[in-house]
């Protein structure tokens, strides 16, 4: 799969006991989202002087749970606005088509 243009922002921390790592990446970035037998992939890039890299493997469980957690979370605020409300219930939907054809 081929890195795609990043059209909003997107923050990463990483929060250790001795250090903590923050990084930005905005519409000069880019991602990619994969999915394997264990689990899916989100890699956030950044190119540039400022190059970084954040890459994140979560197994289909915690998937699952995430996406559970944004789903409350979501239905216990007011409704989105519709230019950000479309292309998350577009991509829902996408979601659900997938697996419900690989689950047949």
């Amino acid at each position: 799969m081929t890195l795609k243009p990043i059209t909003d922002r997107a923050e990463v921390a990483i929060d250790f006991p001795d250090k903590a790592y923050m990084g930005s990446f905005g519409r000069a970035s880019s991602f990619e989202a994969t999915a394997d037998a264990e689990g899916v992939t989100i890699k956030l890039s950044r190119s540039g002087e400022d190059r970084r890299t954040a890459q994140m493997h979560l197994h289909y469980y915690l998937f699952a749970g995430v996406l559970a957690d944004i789903a409350a979370a979501l239905a216990a605020r007011p409704p989105l606005d519709e230019a950000h409300r479309e292309p998350l219930l577009a991509a829902a939907r996408a979601l659900v088509s997938a697996l419900e054809r690989t689950a047949g």
